[in-house]
């Protein structure tokens, strides 16, 4: 990997079937440890229940939500916070404001679409 700037177009966003927005800002396969995106949960929504395959960190950004991750009590959450989810945990968020709840996902190692399980609607 050489020293760069990545830069992300915002209307490279796209919406989920998990009933959220993600904007990849850094997924590269030349980077195998880490990736980032921004999540964006439009008000009233919460998210499928849903696991990962690799480590995510919510760090919250704007907004509130009320977080729910494996056996830990559903937790409100505002910016500065940072949800930590361990691989293969059950996990899901409810925007409980009345604007865009946003949050960065950090992944290690970086996240595919094979890391995904959805879990149902529960």
């Amino acid at each position: 990997m050489e020293p760069h700037i990545a830069r992300t177009e915002p209307t490279n966003e796209f919406a989920t079937e998990e009933r959220c927005h993600i904007l990849e800002w850094w997924n590269d396969r030349s980077d195998a440890d880490v990736s980032i995106a921004r999540a964006r949960v439009t008000p009233g929504i919460t998210t499928a229940l849903h696991r990962v395959s690799v480590h995510e960190r919510y760090l919250i950004l704007e907004g509130r939500g009320l977080a729910r991750v494996g056996e830990l009590a559903p937790t409100e959450v505002g910016p500065g916070d940072v949800v930590v989810i361990p691989a293969g945990v059950p996990q899901q968020i409810t925007n409980l404001g009345d604007e865009d709840l946003v949050f960065a996902c950090v992944c290690t190692p970086r996240f595919r679409p094979e890391n995904y399980e959805s879990l149902g609607d529960a």
